[in-house]
């Protein structure tokens, strides 16, 4: 079938809940996707993050054939052979003495706030069923009806209540504004050190060293969601590195399983995850061996592979790159790591026709709040390969 064809058939039958770009992929390897016409592009958003060892990694593609015809699914009612290794490596990768596996990201934020409201109650003090949580306008953490109870996107909201409880929305980047709303009930705050889905928003500098002092002070827990950040997305394996801070909790998903399976993580010390006792969270296929043995060769090509330094040193390259472009539509250019923004001037018509243009010159990347455009290639990406869509991309923003 022809690509018309299959959007007819999408819109036809499929829930109306994305805008996609009109390209119909069938094939990827690498950083390079294909459509059903034959058409090669270059993936510059990964899946949202998810793809950072590239399209069909064969390490982690093995992985899954080799487990696929072993077992799938124990659920936790047994123990299988693929959890504990996991545990022991997201350990030693990360430092943190426990982790919680679910399947998406918004599953392990809900999670992380759970356990958030545990502690308040059982280590802090608070008053049962009274903690808040901090949260930070423009934020994404997911689309649960908790979630978007402390969502500033009306999009996300409006058709969408009655809402969630126990929820307190402040200014990003300001410091001053989490000491103003901290109140004796406040027990955590949620906050993602680069905001994605906002434009790739990166806070003013000791922004999250200044949270962490903040945090450690009032006796709050600082929980870090780097589900699209983490895991060397932005040059370092936890965007927070870039600052030396260590939150009580972390999120993590998406290229945890480079692409193949979902699986997420909640992250954290024994006094936090321990204290979770059998039936009170779950789920029937978090932890699952499959999915445990995908994560695992995720993150053996994360370091093996030595995809953070690349990150590192790609990034900083296509921003210099970017920086240099001299278009009139530009108001700036920002990232870190390969999580780039170029943040388009209103007058410049929005984001989308910009990436409609860039895809008929091979290379898909996608709007985000409607004037920027987020470039985010696989973190195997080449200097070849950013050369090669630079006058591509030059051509775009230097259109009428």
């Amino acid at each position: 079938m022809k690509t018309q064809e299959y959007i007819e058939i999408e819109e036809q039958y499929g829930a109306h809940n994305y805008h996609p770009l009109d390209v119909v992929i069938t094939r990827g390897e690498g950083v390079w996707v294909y459509d059903v016409e034959g058409n090669r592009y270059l993936d510059c958003l990964s899946a949202y993050s998810a793809l950072n060892q590239g399209h069909v990694h064969p390490r982690i593609l093995q992985a899954l054939i080799e487990q696929a015809q072993k077992v799938t699914l124990t659920s936790r009612a047994f123990r299988n052979d693929q959890l504990p290794l996991l545990y022991k490596e997201l350990a030693d990768l990360s430092g943190y003495e426990m982790s919680l596996p679910m399947n998406s990201g918004a599953e392990a934020v809900e999670t992380a706030l759970k356990l958030a409201r545990k502690w308040a109650y059982q280590v802090k003090g608070i008053p049962r069923h009274q903690a808040e949580i901090i949260t930070f306008e423009n934020n994404f953490h997911g689309r649960t009806i908790s979630i978007i109870s402390f969502s500033s996107e009306s999009l996300y909201r409006d058709d969408f209540g009655a809402f969630t409880p126990g929820f307190i929305t402040i200014p990003y980047g300001n410091s001053a504004a989490l000491e103003r709303a901290i109140t004796p009930n406040t027990a955590a705050i949620s906050v993602e050190p680069i905001q994605g889905e906002a434009g790739v928003i990166i806070p003013p500098p000791g922004y999250l060293s200044q949270l962490r002092e903040i945090c450690t002070r009032h006796n709050i827990l600082f929980i870090a969601d780097e589900i699209q950040s983490g895991l060397g997305r932005t040059g370092k394996l936890f965007a927070c590195d870039h600052e030396q801070v260590r939150p009580d909790m972390i999120v993590i998903g998406k290229a945890l399983s480079g692409g193949f399976y979902p699986v997420s993580a909640v992250l954290a010390d024994r006094p936090l995850l321990g204290l979770f006792q059998p039936g009170e969270h779950g789920s029937t296929f978090g932890g699952n061996p499959l999915g445990a043995a995908v994560a695992r060769a995720a993150l053996k090509v994360i370091v093996e592979e030595k995809l953070v330094e690349n990150a590192a040193q790609m990034g900083e390259y296509f921003i210099e790159q970017l920086s240099e472009i001299n278009s009139p539509h530009i108001k700036e250019v920002r990232g870190r790591g390969l999580l780039i923004g170029v943040e388009l001037k209103p007058q410049a018509g929005g984001a989308r026709r910009f990436c409609e243009a860039l895809q008929e010159r091979g290379i898909l990347a996608k709007e985000t709040h409607q004037h920027v455009i987020r470039f985010a290639p696989p973190l195997i990406t080449k200097q070849a390969d950013i050369d090669w869509a630079l006058p591509r991309i030059r051509d775009v923003l230097l259109m009428p």
